[in-house]
């Protein structure tokens, strides 16, 4: 088979020979517009022209694997989570308040101390109070803390009342003071810092708590009049004992072997009364009424008396009754 002359190409068309057609042809392109050529022999295919698309491939398989790895990723992060994570109906512990830090029972203390100084004054030796003073009050305060040095007031007693905590280092501290005869509150504003106690202001005077009014309550008609009876005998004998202090005789009415009794501050003078409800055979809970005798202040003196209610537990055992428990009664008058 002869070859076609590429001479009338052109002398770059015979510096790269041309591709055979199926009919025994050459292909040749014009590398001066700009294109290459190739062979391609009978039965051959084009060979790979270059690297002009495989950056596209490389940047699809990092994207393939990069989809892959997050979402990896997140599953075990997922089930890690749903494995450590506390069951939604499992109580969580409550934020601790910051004024759940402030010592309300030293604080206390603190404003009963002052206000023992604050509500005792006297014109005559003003530098006394005025000494006491200085122990409660920051550097740079009056010294005599508002008062202008005259009149006079004597305080009999004073008790801690309440707090209003502010924040863990502020609280308004309210006493209860008997002075010179009147019951009266006193608000007293504490500051606290690293163990160290101040009156950080001027406190302020309020009116003593009203009186409350129980309700009244219906008279218990369900009593049982025979346990009341049969129990006479047997308080009688345990009150004796009990205001005396005589152990011994205690424990012949007593189920509870750790019972002292008042050490012969009071002698029993009478049972007043015993109120039983109907209840178990076996163990009760009553209430006794007692006149407690007071010794008397001077010698040959008749004592005083003191009526008082209790709330006791007795039992029964071999067919006697025992005293067990002995309390304060929330009994009312009248019921």
């Amino acid at each position: 088979m002869a070859r076609k002359s590429a001479v009338r190409h052109g002398p770059k068309a015979a510096a790269y020979p041309g591709a055979v057609h199926a009919s025994g042809g050459v292909e040749t392109y014009d590398y001066p517009a700009g294109r290459w050529e190739t062979e391609v022999r009978r039965g051959g295919r084009r060979p790979w022209r270059g690297s002009g698309g495989r950056w596209r491939v490389w940047i699809g398989r990092f994207l393939l694997w990069a989809c892959i790895i997050v979402l990896l990723v997140n599953g075990v992060r997922a089930e890690f989570d749903r494995f450590t994570a506390e069951p939604s109906g499992a109580p969580q512990a409550p934020k601790q308040d910051a004024k759940a830090a402030f010592p309300v029972a030293s604080a206390s203390a603190y404003a009963v101390q002052f206000a023992g100084v604050y509500l005792n004054y006297d014109q005559k030796n003003p530098a006394a109070r005025e000494q006491a003073l200085r122990f409660f009050l920051p550097e740079g305060m009056d010294g005599q803390f508002g008062w202008n040095g005259t009149g006079q007031m004597q305080v009999q007693s004073v008790q801690a009342a309440g707090a209003d905590v502010r924040d863990a280092n502020n609280a308004v501290v309210t006493v209860l003071a008997q002075a010179s005869g009147q019951w009266l509150q006193l608000a007293v504003p504490v500051y606290v810092k690293d163990g160290r106690f101040a009156v950080s202001g001027e406190p302020a005077l309020l009116p003593p708590p009203p009186r409350a009014q129980p309700p009244q309550r219906p008279v218990n008609t369900d009593r049982d009049t025979g346990l009341e009876n049969e129990l006479q005998q047997t308080l009688v004998g345990f009150f004796k004992a009990y205001g005396s202090g005589d152990t011994v005789n205690l424990s012949r009415f007593s189920d509870d072997e750790s019972a002292t009794g008042l050490a012969g501050a009071v002698t029993l003078g009478q049972l007043r009364e015993v109120n039983a409800p109907n209840g178990a055979a076996d163990q009760r809970d009553i209430t006794a009424t007692v006149a407690w005798q007071i010794p008397s202040s001077q010698r040959g003196g008749a004592p005083g008396e003191l009526q008082q209610t209790y709330q006791l537990t007795v039992v029964k055992k071999d067919g006697t009754w025992y005293v067990r428990d002995l309390r304060g009664s929330t009994q009312l008058l009248g019921s």
